[in-house]
């Protein structure tokens, strides 16, 4: 039996993704990958260029996603089945593609962390993310844009004469199409994926690509890969080669035996076959394994710390087992972007499946007789020339048309083979997939102009195609807007600035039309260290959105995406008041937000913090001691501890000056409590 594709339907408890937040993402925010790397540290020279190349200025032209909440209900989610006699995968197209399971049949076993629930959390470089599976990371240093946006599907013929599903999308960060082709040869144990990045553009671009593999985890679970060192990264970030597999007094491949999370970059030496594997106490579980061009291979943990573990709960449910991640990239570290050439591409095979090893070996002391039992049982069960056998015979078919459409994408892939002439066999993208956030930069590229907005200036282009094309149309409110997001991204500050304060002289002092460009100045003012000025702008924009809010009296589309503009606003202008001391104001411009808004965690959050400015910090303690939830609250972001022990502090010193015996007895008299544990680093 070769594989076969058809659709199904799950019904799983999700907490729906919502909107996404109407306000341009200017500000990549507080990035946990940050990493600071001591002069000694010894990088390899590659290693050492492609950790500083090209990384975000912003995760322009995307959107944030942060408009979900932690209330999940039944819900039906499509889903593609891929099935032989052996393996069963079931693939979410509309969820960036994950494989959400990977059933064995012969020995009924899940081979997979496969989540019980869909619940997002901010992991993704744009917000929304969620646990499980396997999931295909492309763009930059992070989980994708895509985590919760729907891939284009179809069958495609399989070098074996089956079928295989074909996944593409065009990934927005860096402009590139991509595909990921699914199969399950006659009688294999193993799922076979071709992956394919191409740069159709005249220049060379950074390309970043991890695949993401949740794997369970248990007290003798242990992670094995081919190396005997590590580059070691936590949430202090630093960057350190440490041997593998104990370093600090513990065998870090039990990902139980740590405390807090990190990464573990396996230094995979050249000429070794490139694999990765989960094994539990009896020896089996999940194999990874590729072609050389995916040299990377990587553990995280969670740890098994207080914050490791209420991560864990936030992500699913309580009860619930946890899990580890075992990863495969491009480069040694995913701190790291690629270059790839002009016309240039990458592509590469992974295999994915069950593996049984002497469980004896497998966690004895031994560490090199540990890994020479996985890679030999590996080696049995899928010879290393079958992978690339496999490659050489899928390579011919990555131009195959797709052909019996399963799902659709986006239609930014058809917009730039219309702006370009591109083309790229085996990924169409075509014209019926433009859709309406395209529809403006169409008429932008037939006629030279950019229409007027609507209710808001829709999804931005920011590529430095379409700025050429935006300087070259007729000045207006919308275009300087978008001419300055697109200058923003390019780095082009100043300019950036101008044509933003062209655009709120062309809006006449027409509400609707000066709120976005007024917040752009705003965050231009923050990154340029005018906390005074930015605090000012914040509140000019929210003024102005507020006021034409309340001249929306009716409930129609245009009405509820106004309403939606103020909490954006809020939760950016009242930090930024309360930094200059202008806690009066933060209060007031809290007062224009809706009760439904207020009762939000992430208000809640704000509202204790102003009241802990405006010297109430009992106020502010009993707002903590109710309880709340920040359904977005951002990996590796310390806000709610700061916020608690700021409170403390106060408590205790009275009106008195914040000294280091005050901390500690804080610290001591109020503990933070675990709902609120979320740090990923040692205090």
């Amino acid at each position: 039996m070769a594989t076969s594709v058809r659709r199904t339907t799950l019904t799983l408890p999700a907490a729906p993704v919502g909107p996404d937040n109407p306000l341009p993402a200017l500000r990549p925010g507080r990035d946990p990958h940050r990493v600071e790397i001591p002069q000694d540290a010894g990088l390899p020279a590659a290693m050492a260029r492609q950790i500083g190349y090209r990384p975000l200025r912003s995760v322009l032209p995307t959107r944030l996603r942060d408009g979900y909440g932690r209330a999940r209900r039944a819900t039906d989610v499509d889903a593609l089945v891929l099935e032989n006699d052996r393996l069963r995968a079931t693939v979410l197209p509309g969820l960036g593609g994950r494989v959400y399971s990977l059933h064995h049949k012969p020995t009924d076993r899940e081979l997979l962390y496969r989540n019980p629930v869909l619940q997002p959390a901010h992991f993704a470089l744009n917000g929304a993310w969620f646990s499980g599976g396997i999931e295909w990371n492309i763009g930059a240093t992070g989980h994708t844009t895509l985590s919760c946006a729907p891939l284009h599907a179809a069958r495609v013929p399989a070098p074996d004469g089956g079928e295989m599903l074909r996944l593409w999308e065009w990934e927005r960060l860096r402009d590139l199409p991509f595909q990921v082709d699914l199969w399950l040869p006659e009688d294999s144990d193993f799922l076979y994926v071709g992956v394919r990045i191409r740069n159709p553009h005249h220049h060379t671009v950074p390309v970043y690509w991890w695949s993401n593999i949740a794997v369970p985890e248990g007290e003798r679970t242990r992670v094995l890969a081919p190396a005997d060192e590590a580059w070691y990264f936590g949430y202090q970030r630093t960057l350190r080669r440490v041997p593998v597999p104990e370093s600090a007094g513990a065998d870090r491949t039990y990902p139980l035996r740590s405390e807090f999370p990190a990464d573990y970059f396996y230094e995979v030496p050249d000429g070794e076959r490139r694999w990765i594997a989960s094994l539990d106490e009896a020896g089996r579980g999940l194999v990874q394994t590729s072609t050389d061009t995916l040299r990377g291979r990587k553990l995280f943990l969670w740890g098994a710390g207080r914050a490791g573990r209420r991560w864990q709960e936030w992500l699913t449910e309580p009860g619930t087992g946890g899990y580890a991640e075992i990863q495969a990239g491009l480069a040694r570290t995913q701190l790291e972007h690629v270059p790839l050439d002009a016309g240039g591409e990458f592509a590469w095979l992974e295999a994915y499946g069950p593996l049984a090893a002497d469980a004896a070996a497998v966690h004895g002391s031994d560490w090199s007789a540990a890994r020479g039992e996985v890679a030999r049982r590996l080696e049995a069960a899928l010879p290393r020339a079958d992978v690339d056998a496999a490659y050489a015979a899928w390579r011919p078919y990555a131009d195959q048309e797709p052909k019996g459409s399963l799902a659709t994408g986006s239609g930014w892939g058809a917009l730039e083979v219309a702006r370009a002439g591109l083309d790229l066999p085996g990924t169409p993208f075509d014209e019926g997939t433009l859709g309406a956030a395209q529809r403006p930069w169409l008429t932008l590229l037939r006629t030279g102009d950019l229409p007027p907005v609507g209710p808001l200036p829709g999804p931005a282009l920011v590529a430095p195609a379409w700025r050429d094309l935006l300087e070259s149309a007729m000045p207006g409110p919308a275009t300087d807007y978008h001419l300055g997001l697109a200058q923003w991204q390019g780095g082009d500050r100043a300019q950036a600035v101008r044509s933003w304060e062209r655009a709120l002289a062309a809006g006449g002092g027409r509400l609707s039309l000066d709120a976005l460009p007024l917040y752009c100045l705003a965050v231009a003012e923050a990154e340029a260290g005018d906390a005074e000025r930015a605090a000012e702008r914040y509140a000019e924009a929210f003024g102005c959105a507020a006021r034409f809010a309340e001249t929306l009296a009716s409930e129609d589309a245009a009405a509820r995406i106004w309403r939606s503009v103020l909490p954006a606003l809020a939760r950016e202008a009242v930090p930024a008041l309360l930094a200059v001391g202008r806690a009066d104001e933060a209060c007031d411009l809290m007062a224009h937000l809706r009760q439904e808004d207020l009762a939000a965690g992430r208000f809640r959050l704000l509202t204790a913090q102003v009241l802990l400015a405006e010297g109430e910090p009992a106020a502010a303690r009993a707002i903590f001691d109710a309880g709340f939830e920040i359904a977005d609250l951002r990996e590796g972001d310390e806000t709610l501890s700061d916020t608690w022990y700021a409170i403390a502090e106060r408590l205790v010193a009275g009106s008195g000056p914040v000294t280091d015996e005050v901390r500690a007895e804080a610290r001591d008299r109020h503990p933070l409590p675990e709902r609120y544990e979320f740090r990923m680093r040692p205090v």
